[in-house]
């Protein structure tokens, strides 16, 4: 609808029916709010999972070498594997928060990437793989 069109239409309606509430700026600064806090949760997110990853590789690097005796080289190689991972969890979530927060200044929105869904993919694929011949081995 044009712009003469909606103004048109406005002036054959009473002038109390035509009043169309504009967003007003509590909305938009409590929009802005909810963004900051989801972004807030999800770097916390990237946290724990990086925590989570922390505490795999404790587990099968020092723990099960411990517990199943023979080789443990397989078992630390495997929990150095999870302690990168955890560390890259927290590396991109700490630039992802970053990314996240300037995009809200601009008013746009950055997206996870397609290349960073790709590598957390990979490594996870590995890891588990890894994982599975140790176990099996």
């Amino acid at each position: 609808m044009s712009k003469h069109a909606v103004t048109v239409a406005r002036s054959a309606v009473p002038a109390t029916l035509a009043l169309v509430p504009d967003e007003t700026s509590a909305e938009v600064v409590d929009a802005t709010r909810r963004t900051r806090l989801a972004s807030e949760r999800t770097y916390l997110a990237w946290w724990r999972t990086a925590l989570a990853a922390f505490a795999v590789s404790l587990g099968v690097g020092k723990v099960v070498p411990s517990l199943a005796g023979g080789s443990s080289v397989g078992y630390k190689l495997v929990g150095i594997g999870y302690a990168l991972l955890g560390i890259a969890f927290i590396a991109y979530g700490m630039r992802r928060q970053q990314l996240q927060e300037a995009a809200l200044l601009e008013g746009r929105f950055a997206p996870f990437t397609r290349s960073a869904a790709l590598a957390f993919a990979a490594a996870g694929i590995v890891l588990g793989v890894a994982t599975v011949v140790v176990v099996i081995g």
